[in-house]
């Protein structure tokens, strides 16, 4: 069932980044095998590690390793993962399939899209540069582009007044709770992007407008 009815089609979308527009995690898991390597221990499986990337360094560096969350926040190694990450960014990181189809499909219907995404902007920056989408999207707002982040509104917000439009007009889409709290602090009809770095039946119960298991179901779940 779509959120939006056919008079009230959205006016623009908004993304997350990792885990919901491009999967991220074949870099971001090799840096983290790298350290390992450089650690005397062997790699950990992509499989596995997946599910890591949506704690970010953080989570990467404190699996890996199999330290706590306070040891890993403050942690050399985790410094040098995101030095490796810096150095191969999109080596091996590609839009998940039907993306492209999406992000086409709004822009053929002069449907504004951006990105919201609480990766930090020297990161996002270039990244978003190397999968061809800068000179695309109406607005990337990174982590660090406000003093606040998801799940706070703002990062919301704040792409929406970028790009000339108010928030209920539009929707949001993302692998992560946190990308749900702040579509409805903020006032945008919601997504749970199912395919990325949670569990589908996490997703489910995130308490977002609709969710969608696999790329090619966002558009009829938004009415178009």
């Amino acid at each position: 069932m779509a959120i939006f009815e056919d008079e009230r089609r959205p006016r623009h979308v908004l993304f997350d980044l990792d885990g919901t527009l491009a999967d991220t995690a074949p870099d971001l898991v090799e840096a983290l095998n790298c350290v390992l390597r450089s650690l005397g221990h062997t790699d950990v499986d992509l499989a596995i590690a997946r599910w890591w990337v949506a704690e970010g360094s953080v989570g990467l560096i404190q699996n890996g390793l199999q330290i706590s969350k306070e040891e890993a926040r403050t942690s050399p190694h985790r410094q040098r993962l995101l030095h490796e990450y810096s150095r191969n960014l999109c080596t091996k990181t590609r839009l998940f399939p039907g993306i492209s189809k999406v992000l086409a499909a709004l822009e053929n219907r002069n449907i504004p899209w951006g990105i919201v995404t609480n990766k930090p902007k020297r990161f996002t920056d270039p990244l978003v540069a190397a999968l061809g989408l800068d000179a695309r999207a109406g607005s990337v707002v990174s982590g660090d582009t406000l003093s606040q982040s998801k799940p706070d509104p703002a990062p919301l917000k704040h792409a929406c007044e970028e790009m000339g439009l108010l928030p209920e007009s539009g929707v949001m889409i993302g692998d992560d709770i946190r990308d749900i709290v702040a579509g409805h602090a903020a006032g945008i009809r919601t997504i749970a992007a199912a395919w990325g770095y949670r569990p589908a039946n996490e997703a489910k119960s995130w308490g977002a407008d609709q969710v969608a298991l696999d790329p090619q179901e966002l558009l009829p779940a938004m009415g178009l």
